[in-house]
């Protein structure tokens, strides 16, 4: 082989090594390519920080975002953030994830960016910071997307592994949960449907799951039907007619573990003029779950057998 030749092939084959190298995920409907493992990472929101530890990922964290401004955290979660710090309590700035020199934000449309706002994908971009969205969000922007299912937590943490390089860790967590879900699913297979509300606190107009939120699947997976369901949104508001027009059997009520928590929202329920006649309220029928246990995350499957055996009485 002459030089030329032999100078080329090596040329080709440092380019199929770096490309055999890659590593592509699909990012609401998009493809995104990273070309080496990033080392930075900063998390949004209790949810998919709980992914990010699930994945033991917390050496590769370099901040996390949106955490002590709106819940209160539990000591096992304090324990696995250690050290990690938080940047903002809430909405993060472009300012904040500029400072600590990410490889990778992990955030989603109304957890951590706002459409049009200034901390989005495109805004990051200049400064080498990729986004990895949260699939759940991605309907804020793109309206022809499947309905909610479980997949909506599965396929994060298999993106997330893929990409951080701990793809068994993630096909191990993904394999014990569907597991979970099917003991449960047989449980509840022959068992009465319940109809079910969801409820994110006392309000004007009800902040609820439609078909594209994940409690949409986790109801169905606990063995009820979701009485919202046919919002054609993630989470947005209802009227409070049409849902006692549906007359819920069943309530699933957002805890934020602040005052009485998910009692007060029951007591505002009580007090309602129309949703007190609905048999749900009338026989008491409600649970209360945190929010990192009704948005994509592990807590998922633990919070689907709590409401099965609470929907279900003959379960326990």
């Amino acid at each position: 082989m002459n030089k030329t030749l032999w100078c080329a092939a090596l040329i080709s084959g440092i380019a199929s090594a770096a490309t055999a190298h890659e590593i592509t995920v699909d990012n609401c409907g998009e493809p995104m390519v990273f070309e080496t493992q990033p080392e930075r990472l900063v998390v949004h929101d209790m949810n998919m920080t709980d992914m990010a530890f699930a994945l033991d990922l917390q050496d590769k964290i370099v901040g996390l975002t949106g955490i002590t401004g709106w819940y209160k955290t539990s000591p096992k979660f304090d324990t696995l953030r250690g050290d990690i710090p938080e940047l903002a309590p809430k909405y993060p700035t472009v300012e904040n994830l500029v400072a600590v020199e990410p490889d990778l934000f992990f955030a989603g449309w109304y957890y951590g960016m706002r459409p049009g706002g200034d901390v989005t994908p495109d805004t990051l971009a200049p400064f080498g910071i990729k986004t990895m969205i949260l699939t759940e969000s991605c309907v804020h922007l793109d309206k022809d997307r499947p309905e909610a299912s479980m997949d909506l937590l599965f396929t994060d943490v298999l993106r997330l592994g893929k990409v951080m390089h701990v793809e068994d860790k993630a096909e191990e967590l993904v394999s014990g949960w569907k597991e979970e879900l099917s003991a449960i699913e047989t449980q509840t297979a022959d068992l009465p449907k319940p109809r079910v509300f969801l409820l994110d606190g006392p309000a004007d107009a009800p902040f609820t799951a439609g078909k594209f939120a994940i409690p949409d699947a986790m109801i169905a997976a606990a063995g009820g039907e979701n009485v919202t369901h046919d919002m054609d949104t993630s989470w947005g508001r209802s009227s409070w007619e049409a849902v006692a027009a549906s007359n819920p059997e069943f309530l699933v009520l957002l805890d934020y573990q602040t005052g009485n928590g998910a009692a007060d929202t029951f007591k505002f329920l009580q007090d309602h003029p129309v949703m007190s006649q609905t048999d749900a309220v009338k026989n008491e029928r409600w649970i209360g779950l945190r929010y990192e246990e009704l948005t994509p995350g592990p807590a998922n499957i633990e919070a689907i057998s709590k409401m099965a055996k609470a929907m279900h009485p003959s379960l326990n």
